[in-house]
């Protein structure tokens, strides 16, 4: 119930991060896009106004408010074209105590309906800005000096309507928000799944590691019991020679070995969680390899009156680390002896399979459980516990296989029938 408490809130917190990014990552993108959006949409008014305004400071600009001379006829049509002034804009010229003086220019009905009562504004000078006259339509302005002191003129304002423009951004905001809201909906939803699979791996891990304690908790146990309990029966009896008690001491030091092979196990797997072990590779010759760790347990397959049979057709050298390598074939041979009887046949082959090295550990004993398989290179996994902990297995042997394989960019597989036995193939890159 706790650990659940647990998951839950770290749930919760990946949710709210990845709320959070998708949130942040939507506004600046909607920022960007909304300011492209509305400098698109002005530059082409704001150049007209500094054009014009560029026109009618400057002094040649200033003769086309003169009558046109003969001269001007030989003028290229383009070039009229170019000095005639937009009629989008709006001209006002105010003088210094914040009167129109162009009240006929601009039009009476103009003037009456919307600047009657419209104020002169210098705090932006020589700057385009955005105004509402009337309180309906928007208008894009820029106001300057009138650099001619001998007229009444004190300012010029130069104005376009922006009505059709603000409405295009007003709608884009409209549906800027629409989405934000269609967005953050799927946002939630997208946070809430991604968190789920966050939590995936990370409750896995958790329980893995909860199993691994209470299994190891439970394997050192069993030992630390026994030895306790011999050794507090030798303490009843101090008088007895070492010949009556040897039962009780063999036992113990049966025990202690087990003991400090689990724990170099435990160590060893301890590592490799932790990518804490190195290996160091070296040219390895395959059949070479294999025949010397196989000699002394075919001697002892012979002792157990087991049928012994080695066939190597791998004449290749392999990139490996000989120690781990080693190990992982004493492993797999380990189980071979532990769970065939007498009379039954244990085979070594090595052989070339997909571009592969393969190392194969057959034999005819008791066979896996169908319902086993799945499962017997998970950490102290054992299918029948009871015969397991007669032979000394600890479930921890076949996890170690895997491992060693895998650092060697390999893959390790079990066939297994209980009528035929059992088969493990180790394959390795060349």
């Amino acid at each position: 119930m706790f650990n659940k408490q647990i998951f839950k809130k770290q749930q919760l917190k990946f949710m709210l991060f990845n709320l959070l990014a998708f949130t942040v990552i939507f506004t600046i993108f909607s920022i960007i896009i909304l300011g492209q959006v509305q400098n698109t949409l002005f530059t082409k008014t704001d150049q007209e106004l500094l054009l014009f305004k560029e026109m009618m400071t400057d002094t040649n600009s200033k003769m086309l408010r003169l009558p046109r001379k003969d001269g001007d006829l030989n003028q290229p049509d383009d070039e009229r074209q170019k000095n005639k002034p937009n009629p989008r804009v709006i001209v006002i010229h105010w003088d210094s105590t914040g009167n129109i003086l162009n009240k006929n220019e601009v039009g009476t009905t103009f003037y009456e309906n919307y600047l009657e009562d419209y104020k002169l504004d210098k705090t932006h000078i020589d700057k385009i800005t955005t105004t509402k006259i009337s309180e309906l339509y928007q208008f894009r302005y820029i106001l300057f000096e009138d650099p001619n002191e001998q007229n009444e003129i004190a300012y010029t304002q130069l104005m376009i309507n922006v009505d059709a423009e603000q409405t295009i951004i007003s709608n884009f905001e409209k549906l800027i928000i629409i989405c934000s809201i269609i967005f953050i909906v799927l946002s939630i939803s997208a946070s809430y799944l991604l968190s789920r699979k966050m939590m995936k791996p990370i409750m896995h891990s958790w329980n893995k590691q909860a199993e691994f304690v209470e299994n190891a908790s439970h394997e050192l146990r069993t030992p630390l019991t026994i030895i306790q309990n011999k050794l507090e029966l030798l303490l009843t009896a101090p008088q007895d020679r070492i010949s009556d008690r040897f039962e009780n001491i063999a036992q113990s030091l049966s025990e202690t070995r087990r003991l400090s092979k689990l724990t170099s196990d435990l160590l060893t797997l301890a590592r490799a969680d932790s990518a804490e072990t190195q290996i160091v590779k070296q040219s390895v010759d395959v059949d070479t390899f294999i025949q010397k760790v196989c000699t002394p347990y075919k001697e002892i397959a012979e002792s157990q009156e087991k049928h012994f049979s080695l066939e190597c057709k791998s004449p290749l050298t392999i990139e490996a680390d000989d120690t781990r390598l080693h190990q992982l074939v004493v492993i797999l041979l380990d189980n071979a002896l532990k769970y065939t009887g007498e009379d039954d046949s244990i085979r070594v082959k090595t052989y070339v399979e997909d571009q592969k090295v393969v190392i194969e550990v057959s034999d005819t004993g008791i066979g896996i459980k169908e319902e086993s398989i799945p499962h017997i290179f998970d950490r102290f996994y054992r299918g029948d516990k009871a015969r397991t902990r007669e032979t000394g297995g600890m479930g921890l042997g076949l996890s170690i296989a895997q491992w060693i394989a895998t650092i060697h960019n390999g893959t390790i597989h079990v066939i297994s029938n209980q009528q035929k036995g059992t088969t493990f193939k180790v394959k390795l890159p060349k």
